[in-house]
């Protein structure tokens, strides 16, 4: 898969293309719909299959702090976009340029004459442009004066229940692992590059890889029994004809996670932790992806460090129980 930074990096071999625009966050069974349909149109029309999201997301652009919690960094998401066979993402800057424009506007000078698309396929609820101006109907016109065909999707529907980030957002605000897993399609992870922390838990025999949560407010928080996966170099790169089959991730490690700002030991930053058992090799600077499993328990501040080194230690017994139970 092509990741191509920004509009300004559009060159002449990037026109003409079938494409899709969303946040695509969490890349979940209704995303995955959308694509399907996108894909059959690219092989039927001979088309490079291309995405376009926004970075940051438009939500976090307006709300800043208050947005609602990011399910996927742009890291993940571009992993599972390019295992679901995507051949281009267009990663758009989305500042207030971007937002200002009207709805005309981001039609002619981006998809008309940068991407030259032919297909357009969007959601039901799709709107676009200054105040949200641009919508379904609009596009349609558009497409009919400039050459490019619109198809809608409707909401994919689970045992009758509309599939969206917001619900599964909400699933994992209650802790509910198993309705947030049914609805992205897979397990609920974070992933991030381990980082040097206080190395508090290595004096207490819980050495801990960290992952900081900056620039994502996450959606869960607490202690967690947990697999972890060690990743390696984006699977971007890889031509799209050679991802039918992407690389299985079989081998992983058990451990137990800790999500949140630490106030026992008077954290700030938001900051995931994880003590990954039996295993003692050096991670700084690596990727790992983080699965998380089952909730043991909300995070808490503990009066004193020795009462909180007795609960890791209890919470890391019923952890591994938990997971060799639930293989």
């Amino acid at each position: 898969m092509e990741i191509i930074c920004g509009s300004h990096q559009l060159r002449a071999k990037h026109k003409n293309c079938v494409l899709t625009i969303g946040n695509f966050d969490g890349v979940h069974l209704g995303h995955r719909e959308v694509l399907n349909r996108l894909k059959k149109q690219a092989l039927s029309m001979h088309l490079p299959m291309t995405v376009m999201i926004f970075e940051p997301q438009p939500a976090e652009f307006f709300l800043g702090k208050s947005a609602p919690a990011r399910l996927t960094r742009l890291r993940d998401k571009c992993i599972q976009l390019s295992r679901l066979g995507v051949d281009r993402l267009l990663v758009i800057k989305f500042n207030e340029a971007f937002a200002n424009q009207t709805p005309r506007e981001f039609v002619e000078n981006l998809l008309v004459d940068k991407l030259g698309i032919k297909l357009l396929v969007v959601g039901d609820d799709f709107h676009f442009g200054a105040h949200r101006q641009g919508d379904f109907p609009l596009l349609q016109a558009e497409g009919k004066k400039y050459g490019f065909h619109v198809l809608d999707t409707q909401s994919y529907c689970l045992n009758n229940d509309r599939i969206s980030s917001t619900k599964i957002r909400q699933a994992l605000e209650v802790s509910d692992l198993e309705k947030a897993q049914t609805m992205l399609g897979r397990p609920y992870s974070i992933s991030g590059r381990v980082m040097h922390g206080r190395c508090l838990g290595r004096t207490i025999g819980f050495p801990t890889a960290n992952l900081s949560m900056q620039h994502l407010v996450s959606p869960v928080s607490g202690v967690y029994a947990v697999q972890v996966f060690l990743q390696s170099a984006l699977f971007v790169d890889t031509p799209a004809e050679e991802q039918k089959t992407p690389p299985k991730q079989t081998k992983f490690y058990l451990g137990i996670a800790n999500i949140g700002h630490r106030p026992t030991v008077n954290g700030i930053r938001q900051q995931l932790e994880v003590h990954i058992y039996d295993f003692d090799r050096d991670l700084y600077g690596k990727h790992i992806k983080v699965v998380l499993r089952h909730k043991l328990r909300d995070e808490k501040k503990f009066d004193s460090f020795a009462r909180l080194k007795e609960q890791i230690q209890h919470d890391a017994i019923a952890a591994k129980q938990w997971l060799l139970a639930n293989k």
